[in-house]
């Protein structure tokens, strides 16, 4: 009883670390944001669920440990970490592109719809090439397990899942409603501006880190 209490403090410590992970503004987030309030929520919806799909994959090769034994080799982080660097960059030449346009972009693309299975592979690819989510998924499946060697961290990833879900549904919600979208059409510019920076610092120190 008292091990299964332990495995149970370990697992909600591991979901609170989690949460404040994917919770706090990264590329996921921000991108989420900029498809929500330009392309409206079902976009959104679609290219959080792609991000899920890319963790939920990292997920369980961690907690079945095939990422550690991944990790460990020399050219699949590399490789990993070029495509992911390159991939933020060309998402920051975008954004900057879009603040240089003097177009408003929701009134430019209204009455065209994205394709969705577009966005969705967008948010799973952004999410598949960011080495640093098989390193926080390594670290959060170690973390649920260390008291004891008889859990189970696979165990951990459905709660894990409905938290990712319920995070990046909400900001696609969110910032998809029409005063969301109307206060990004007044400040547009402004915003893909701070994107472009954002993302083109994320793949200059991606491609820079030795993880």
């Amino acid at each position: 009883m008292a091990g299964s209490g332990i495995v149970s403090a370990n697992m909600l410590f591991a979901y609170s670390a989690y949460f404040i992970g994917i919770a706090s503004p990264g590329p996921s987030n921000l991108a989420i944001m900029s498809i929500a309030t330009t392309d409206g929520r079902r976009p959104a919806f679609m290219f959080a669920l792609g991000v899920m799909t890319g963790s939920l994959f990292w997920a369980l090769l961690a907690t079945l440990g095939v990422s550690a034994a991944m990790m460990a080799w020399s050219h699949f982080v590399v490789a990993v970490k070029i495509f992911g660097g390159v991939y933020l960059l060309w998402l920051a030449f975008k954004s900057g592109r879009s603040a240089l346009t003097v177009t408003d972009k929701v009134s430019q693309e209204a009455g065209r719809s994205p394709l969705l299975a577009h966005l969705y592979a967008r948010g799973a690819l952004l999410h598949l090439t960011n080495p640093k989510a098989i390193l926080v998924w390594i670290s959060i499946a170690a973390l649920a397990s260390s008291t004891t060697g008889n859990a189970h961290p696979v165990a951990m990833v459905p709660g894990c899942l409905v938290i990712g879900i319920t995070v990046f549904g909400g900001y696609a919600l969110v910032f998809s409603t029409a005063t969301a979208r109307r206060l990004y059409a007044r400040i547009r510019r402004v915003l893909e501006a701070c994107l472009a920076i954002v993302f083109a610092l994320a793949g200059i120190r991606l491609l820079a880190s030795r993880v």
